[in-house]
């Protein structure tokens, strides 16, 4: 069953998750510091995955600004 579009937050899934294997995490881990060989599985503290997103470039609008000031 869909949710209806009114229904929906806009922010939902922005938020960071964590959604790394445990190889992975325990990997990001030792980058950090924080793991040594050895420690329990248990208990392993939580690995924010970083999201990039890419900005977009700005140049088309100020071209297409330019070239109209041109015309006039």
């Amino acid at each position: 069953m869909t949710i209806d579009k009114s229904l929906k937050v806009k922010k939902g899934g922005v938020a960071n998750k964590s959604v790394m294997t445990r190889v992975e995490r325990i990997n990001r881990l030792k980058e950090i510091g924080k793991w040594e060989d050895g420690n329990a599985i248990l208990g392993m503290p939580k690995v924010r995955v970083v999201k990039i997103s890419m900005k977009k470039k700005k140049k088309e609008k100020t071209e297409e600004k330019d070239e109209k000031k041109k015309k006039k």
